[in-house]
């Protein structure tokens, strides 16, 4: 309505009024205000409740969608997969090697490193001079 009087100046309402008057008469001129009234009244309403329908039918078919729940559901559905390699990373930067080794673990890596009982020292160093010694026949006789 406002749109329409931004090109209509002063003396054209002028013009239009004093059309009206003539055309119909003073006596008619508040029955068509007051129809024009109404039919205005009654064009407002039914835009207003158009639009209060639209909101309605919008807010419905957001319920029904719920589409707040979806985001939410997909939301951890990403999340998890990544929490769970972001703990693997965790806990094997902080890895700590068990400290409670079983005793018998032990006494198999000293035996392996350490010679036999019943051979000495001594013995496994004549041995491995001895091993030395044939592989290389031409090193220098001491």
């Amino acid at each position: 309505m406002v749109l329409f009087f931004n090109d209509v100046s002063g003396t054209e309402v002028l013009v239009i009024l004093i059309f009206i008057l003539m055309f119909f008469g003073s006596k008619s001129i508040p029955g068509i205000a007051r129809t024009f009234g109404r039919t205005i009244r009654q064009i407002k309403d039914a835009s207003n409740e158009l639009q209060d329908e639209i909101r309605k039918s919008g807010v419905d078919i957001k319920k029904d969608l719920n589409l707040t729940r979806i985001v939410e559901e997909t939301a951890q559905d990403i999340s998890q997969p990544l929490d769970q390699v972001a703990n693997e990373l965790d806990d094997t930067v902080l890895y700590e090697p068990k400290k409670n080794v079983p005793e018998d673990t032990e006494v198999n890596i000293v035996e392996n490193i350490l010679p036999k009982k019943d051979e000495s020292v001594e013995e496994q160093v004549e041995v491995n001079n001895a091993k030395e010694d044939k592989k290389d026949p031409q090193s220098p006789s001491e």
